[in-house]
């Protein structure tokens, strides 16, 4: 067992930068790592907390062919957006730099050629398609052709998007290049293999005997690959964009971005801190701890381990803390269909309010399982918490305070049994929050501190100092004393959590961090008597309706426009022959009257002109169409369908609709100016 760590190397996972991060990034990452990395601080431990951009791979290069510009272009402009939004919402990364730096090439590059240099790598020879047009082998997203499974013609060479099947580029039928349109050849090509099976036993014991504290998801997925069996996995591949192979023979090749993308942690603390970062990342008295998502355990758990092990002299996580994901109004979080709340968004429609939404994605954090954010419940928690509980306690125990007694803390008498009783409850704080934090319970640490102001305003509820002002002055002196001792301990707490309010805190006290340490945190006497606090100020304000609507309205629009992309149309029927088309009178006809049918849920009966005579249709259309819209309106018709009666009344053809992309059914109508004469027929 590591004795008492020296220090704290913590690393959150490296945000793809190919678009913005949005809310299930910050809950499920960033949060709990800046909550862990701030309180660690507060405790006085030596901690560097690492970030940075994950700038490589495919998905950027497909994007700058998109955008008609280069990849670095594309990383350039997400990475400072990316950047900017961690700096507003306070996460407190020591440094947080990127993958496509000039130190992270070298770094990675150096790790690379030390594992090649001593035959930790193995190399193989495979067959790849070749574009000959564009001169290059082609990744598997720039791939595509028919889907063997449901005939997609523009299935991509790793998924088909409109049955959702995993595919090889090797399954698709009549492959072609989605740079040239030309065809593929499959040529050889060799690459460089980390042995993963060679480490299994090694992760066995390390992993499933010596680390069982791990969270159960972390632990149970670490599990399920290991008895599944390890393969070889490749580090390199044919692309031009990324981290370039250094050895002879290697053009056109570079790092794997899986490969290279934990090799930023090691770059980006060598940036930092270039005199002193192997005190971090090599002396046995470090702690590492991992901040990532479910999607991430594999790389984090046993591939990365594989990397360090193989390259020698690293130490290795300590803890993987993985969270679940979360989704946004029961629904999971899509960036491409805008199924999401973009941070940089948040901070245009809810200026101000960043440790608002930091609050409510700790209370909600996907800790063991997947989690939902709704704007309803984060409306409620900013009013009937933060604003209800924690900020109405400060701002009564700061205002009463300036009324009674100048804005000084005053000198406290002799203490009830519900003084003493609030002040242990205080001081039982500490310990729970700390136990939490250090275990990873983030929402539990955050019910424990949101306690102390449920305590806080309990406690003013019943000594009723408005009250005992006019008949006791010295027990009004007692009572906001220890209310003041509570705001002072209040603003220690969550600063981890909500950090721009506790420095809010701070200046309303006009107490100093030097003052508001983490050792103080519960103590009875942290303001001295006769400190002259600064002026009363709320803490939060009130989420309105209008607020909330206007954010349930967008993703409406949102969700409209993922339905239309998502739509997919309904398999093709058996193939008929053309005698049995040409057996089909399908017309342009006139609806004359439509009703319900009496007694029915969902039928029309709809008198309709044919142009040769008039007939009775019934459709069971009536959940899509009121009645009275359908008069009037032309229509295409199967007129030779053999009758049919339904409730007892006779139907001499079928209406014809198409379904649209949200379910509804529309007639299906001559197109142009005017109309087209009833009964003419469709050729």
């Amino acid at each position: 067992m590591k004795t008492t760590p020296k220090r704290y190397l913590v690393t959150s996972a490296l945000p793809y930068a190919n678009g913005p991060v949005h809310i299930g990034h910050l809950a499920g990452v960033y949060i709990p790592a800046d909550i862990y990395s701030r309180y660690l601080r507060l405790r006085g431990r030596d901690v560097v907390f690492v970030g940075g951009s994950d700038e490589h791979g495919v998905p950027i290069t497909i994007k700058a062919r998109q955008q008609g510009c280069t990849p670095q272009q594309v990383v350039d402009k997400y990475h400072e957006m990316i950047k900017k939004s961690f700096e507003d919402f306070g996460i407190s990364f020591d440094v947080y730099s990127r993958t496509s730096s000039e130190i992270h090439h070298k770094t990675a590059s150096d790790f690379f050629k030390k594992l090649y240099d001593e035959g930790k790598l193995v190399e193989k020879t495979s067959e790849q398609y070749y574009d000959e047009e564009a001169g290059q082998f082609l990744a598997d997203r720039y791939i595509v052709g028919v889907c063997p499974k449901c005939g997609n013609e523009k299935a991509y060479g790793d998924q088909c998007e409109r049955c959702g099947s995993t595919l090889s580029p090797t399954e698709l039928i009549n492959p072609r290049s989605n740079i040239s349109g030309s065809k593929l050849e499959l040529r050889e090509t060799s690459h460089w293999y980390l042995p993963l099976d060679k480490y299994e036993p090694w992760l066995k014991q390390w992993i499933l005997e010596e680390h069982k504290e791990w969270k159960p998801n972390v632990y149970g997925q670490c599990k399920s690959w290991l008895d599944g069996g390890l393969q070889p996995r490749a580090v390199s591949r044919d692309l031009d964009w990324g981290v370039q192979i250094p050895v002879e023979g290697a053009q056109g090749k570079v790092l794997y971005v899986w490969f290279d993308a934990p090799i930023g942690y090691i770059s980006n603390t060598i940036e930092r801190l270039p005199d002193s970062w192997e005190k971090y990342w090599k002396s046995e008295d470090t702690t590492m701890v991992h901040f990532i998502g479910k999607d991430n355990i594999v790389f984090h758990c046993i591939v990365f381990p594989c990397m360090l092990k193989a390259h020698g002299g690293f130490v290795l996580p300590d803890n993987v803390p993985a969270n679940e994901f979360l989704n946004l109004e029961n629904d999971k979080i899509s960036t491409s269909a805008g199924w999401a709340v973009w941070l940089h968004e948040y901070l245009e429609e809810f200026p101000g309010k960043q440790d608002v939404l930091r609050y409510v994605l700790c209370a909600n954090a996907p800790e063991t399982k997947d989690n939902n954010f709704t704007w309803r419940d984060f409306q409620d928690r900013n009013n009937s918490e933060l604003v209800a509980i924690l900020g109405n306690f400060v701002n009564r125990a700061m205002v009463l305070t300036q009324k009674y007694f100048a804005g000084t803390v005053p000198q406290p008498g002799a203490l009830a049994d519900i003084d003493r009783e609030t002040l242990a409850e205080m001081k039982a704080v500490r310990p729970k929050v700390e136990e939490c934090l250090e275990n990873f319970r983030f929402r539990e640490a955050l019910r424990e501190a949101m306690g102390l102001a449920r305590t806080g305003n309990k406690y003013l509820a019943e000594t009723e100092p408005w009250k005992t002002i006019k008949t006791d002055e010295e027990r009004t002196k007692t009572i906001l004393n220890v209310a003041l001792q509570i705001s002072a301990s209040l603003a220690i707490v969550m600063e981890p959590f909500i950090p721009f309010t506790s420095e809010k805190l701070r200046k309303i006290l006009n107490a100093d961090s030097a003052t508001l340490t983490w050792e103080a945190l519960g103590g009875e006497a942290v303001l001295p008597v006769g400190h002259q606090l600064g002026e009363p100020v709320l803490l939060f304000d009130k989420v309105e309706d209008d607020a909330i609507n206007s954010q349930l309205k967008k993703l409406e629009e949102a969700k409209k426009r993922r339905d239309a992309q998502s739509y997919r149309a309904k398999p093709q029927k058996e193939r008929c022959s053309m005698e049995d088309f040409q057996k089909m009178d399908i017309r342009i006809v006139k609806i004359l009257e439509a009703e319900k049918v009496p007694k029915s849920k969902n039928l029309i009966k709809m008198l309709v002109d044919t142009g040769f005579d008039r007939r009775t249709v019934v459709s069971g259309v009536a959940e899509h169409f009121d009645p009275q819209t359908l008069t009037g309106r032309q229509a295409t018709m199967l007129v030779n369908l053999a009758p049919r009666t339904i409730m007892g009344v006779e139907s001499q053809g079928m209406i014809l609709y198409a379904e649209g992309c949200d379910g509804k059914l529309h007639l299906v109508q001559p197109s142009g100016d005017g109309e087209v004469k009833s009964g003419s027929p469709l050729s």
